[in-house]
């Protein structure tokens, strides 16, 4: 999809992507993208685990970040949205540095963060974009710092201009709009089939919010399934999370024996990405069988899984608790008679599990309006036009229990004694 070269910065060049056609880049941009803080990025790979089932899917976060600049542009020249020039090119920026926060492996060292630092990548974003080497480059073409991480944060824009933040960070943001059809193109899942064009050319703000026409509907609605499909044939997929979860150990004990994590700075966080944490992984002798099984893709197997379709978060949301989640895989343990580090209980809402909030669908956080033939914008509830968006309405959750091989058919029974009880009350309990 090509637009119109903006009016704002020297332009620089084309970058060709597979998705867009060309994107096109100023001469400001280019000093950002060439930080080390974006070239990061293209050693870390979008979807950690996923490679094990789709394995086209190796694309990185550089080129998901350089998507959401160009979807930016798209929605500055093909909507109808009281931008400054300056606005313009503040919101193409921090479309590009939006993921620079994130650490190895993508979502999989999330937990590791919230656990040992006690920040998400967001907030290492706003670290990085704010007292880097980063933050002279930014300066240096005009830009302030401050103002890109409240964009990337969602805080900047004000109560008459909240539009500008949810650009970035919405429920139909730039980041979301090009994970969608990216990973699905990467994956040939099928699911990111979705005319993103139609939603963003009937964008525009109502009452200070980015709003979609009502005539975008029926996209609007593909839009958000396709975020529930890819979610569950992607994302949440059986073996992509034994990939997942089998990292996600290697991190942990890497952590506790290296503290690869024990940063001062955003310089030393920058020098950590895939391949260097991969590195780490493999010449650990404490890990040396976990690495042999992940690299043969000998992988944890799944011995339980239920589906429970209720409103309130109810049974994942208590999963995260981390100790809660320990005493019931310890319960399953000694019901299966094997060591409780060979249960590990998996649910949608855990941190390590990528866009775990694309599943939680909230319609009404998408504000819609009739557009009159005067010209007038009449707001309108969601859930009232569509009979789709009342069913997302209803949170799914999953449960799920992994274990070795060997212990499949006994972890399989524990589990269903265990979690296979129809009063939930006995889970909330713990």
């Amino acid at each position: 999809m090509s637009f119109e070269a903006p009016s704002w910065g020297i332009p620089w060049g084309f970058i060709k992507d597979p998705i867009y056609g060309y994107i096109r880049i100023t001469e400001a941009e280019r000093q950002v993208l060439d930080t080390h803080a974006v070239q990061r990025l293209r050693r870390i790979k979008q979807l950690a685990g996923v490679d094990y089932v789709y394995p086209a899917a190796n694309h990185t976060r550089l080129e998901h970040s350089l998507g959401a600049m160009h979807l930016v542009a798209s929605i500055l020249s093909g909507a109808l949205l009281p931008v400054t020039k300056e606005e313009a090119q503040e919101l193409r920026v921090a479309a590009l540095l939006h993921d620079v926060g994130h650490g190895p492996f993508s979502h999989l060292s999330e937990p590791l963060l919230a656990k040992y630092l006690g920040k998400t990548h967001e907030d290492i974003g706003l670290w990085i974009i704010t007292e880097s080497a980063l933050t002279e480059v930014l300066g240096r073409q005009g830009l302030d710092p401050k103002r890109i991480a409240g964009l990337v944060t969602g805080t900047l824009g004000g109560q008459s201009k909240r539009f500008l933040s949810q650009i970035i960070r919405s429920a139909i943001d730039v980041d979301k709009m090009d994970f969608i059809v990216r990973d699905s193109y990467h994956t040939g899942a099928g699911y990111g089939s979705v005319d993103i064009f139609r939603l963003i050319y009937t964008m525009d703000v109502l009452e200070g919010n980015l709003a979609v026409d009502l005539t975008a509907l029926p996209t609007l609605e593909t839009f958000l399934l396709a975020r529930l499909e890819s979610f569950r044939a992607i994302y949440f997929h059986r073996t992509c999370r034994a990939v997942d979860i089998m990292i996600t150990k290697a991190l942990e004990a890497t952590q506790e024996e290296l503290g690869f994590l024990n940063v001062k700075t955003p310089e030393e966080y920058m020098t950590l990405d895939d391949y260097v944490i991969w590195g780490m992984l493999r010449r650990s002798e404490r890990l040396k069988d976990l690495m042999a099984d992940i690299e043969a893709r000998r992988l944890l197997k799944w011995a339980y899984d239920r589906t429970f379709f209720v409103e309130e978060r109810l049974v994942t949301s208590i999963l995260t608790n981390e100790s809660v989640r320990k005493r019931i895989e310890e319960e399953i343990a000694a019901h299966a008679g094997v060591e409780s580090t060979d249960v590990i209980i998996d649910t949608p809402s855990l941190p390590s599990v990528p866009y775990r909030h694309a599943i939680e669908i909230q319609p009404m956080e998408i504000p819609v309006f009739l557009r009159t033939a005067s010209g007038e914008k009449i707001p309108r509830r969601l859930t009232e036009l569509s009979r789709i968006m009342d069913v997302l309405r209803s949170f799914m959750n999953n449960v799920r229990v992994y274990t070795k091989e060997p212990h499949r058919e006994r972890v399989r029974k524990a589990a269903e004694t265990v979690l296979g009880r129809q009063d939930l009350s006995e889970v909330v309990s713990y």
